[in-house]
């Protein structure tokens, strides 16, 4: 009884660390029953590149954001529910050792450990928590996944009619294909539920087209890359890549550190830390 009440002390006391290093903007993340297993630095590949991102795994969410001021404080907090969380393991890339990909119904991203041993501690601590969460909870896994973005590098030009990017022709993504598109071709906005239930995305012309053609029970439309040969007029909107900001300003800090994982258990109380040492940022 009195490790049961320790660790609940502790564990309390941990999760308030991780709430209050995202400063007051932090989504509340303290809960009955929610418990911090581990954490770490990833690589995150984003439109910019790799970049480092701190990673908070709970029995229940993952949380991750990005690194400020030496790891001590973290901002834009994203807080993601184990039921949306489908793994992918890959092979090493060119820009990206130890990589694995995260699908969720908003965003489907790669990331990358120090080592294939934290590569593999990440997946089988993401998979088991995801694994004993939803059984416990009777919860249904999401089946229904952000299509993974083509990151910028890859293509020199529009996927869909082929102009060159350059400094004032900027790279967007369409969010239903994932493809690198200029802004003429990606003029559009649609509603893809997964995503946002009722704020249109960024789509290209081509799969505009077909998710209006599927809106209203026809075939899917489907046709070669130059989406320019389309009917539809385009139409102008607002520049808005809110969905995509935290990949934007990522700040600079250290090469990775070793993750800590905290053991436990094969059921998920009482926990015991073997290494408490995070504290409350100062």
């Amino acid at each position: 009884m009195t490790d049961q009440l320790a660790f609940t002390q502790e564990n309390r006391v941990r999760i308030q660390a991780v709430e209050s290093s995202f400063g007051p903007s932090s989504k509340s993340l303290s809960r009955a029953g929610r418990v911090l297993v581990g954490e770490g630095r990833l690589m995150k590949l984003s439109r910019k590149g790799p970049q480092p991102k701190v990673f908070f795994l709970f029995n229940d969410v993952l949380v991750y954001g990005s690194i400020i001021l030496h790891g001590r404080w973290h901002k834009k907090q994203q807080v993601i529910p184990l039921e949306h969380i489908q793994l992918e393991d890959l092979e090493d890339g060119l820009r990206m050792k130890n990589q694995w990909l995260i699908r969720t119904p908003r965003k489907s991203f790669y990331v990358g450990a120090a080592s294939h041993e934290e590569k593999r501690a990440w997946i089988e601590h993401i998979e088991d928590c995801r694994a004993r969460w939803v059984r416990n909870a009777g919860l249904q896994p999401r089946s229904d996944f952000a299509t993974t973005w083509i990151p910028d590098h890859a293509s020199a030009i529009c996927m869909r009619c082929s102009d060159r990017f350059t400094v004032t022709q900027r790279r967007h993504h369409c969010r239903h294909c994932g493809f690198v598109v200029c802004g003429s071709c990606s003029k559009k906005r649609a509603v893809i539920r997964h995503i946002h239930p009722v704020k249109p995305v960024r789509v290209c012309r081509l799969c505009h087209a077909g998710l209006l053609a599927q809106e209203e029970g026809q075939p899917r439309v489907r046709g070669d890359s130059d989406a320019k040969n389309g009917s539809d007029d385009d139409v102008t909107v607002p520049d808005d890549e809110a969905y995509s900001d935290e990949d934007e300003g990522e700040e600079s800090m250290d090469a990775h550190a070793p993750n800590r994982w905290l053991d436990s258990q094969m059921n998920w109380s009482p926990y015991v830390y073997l290494k408490p040492d995070h504290q409350v940022p100062h």
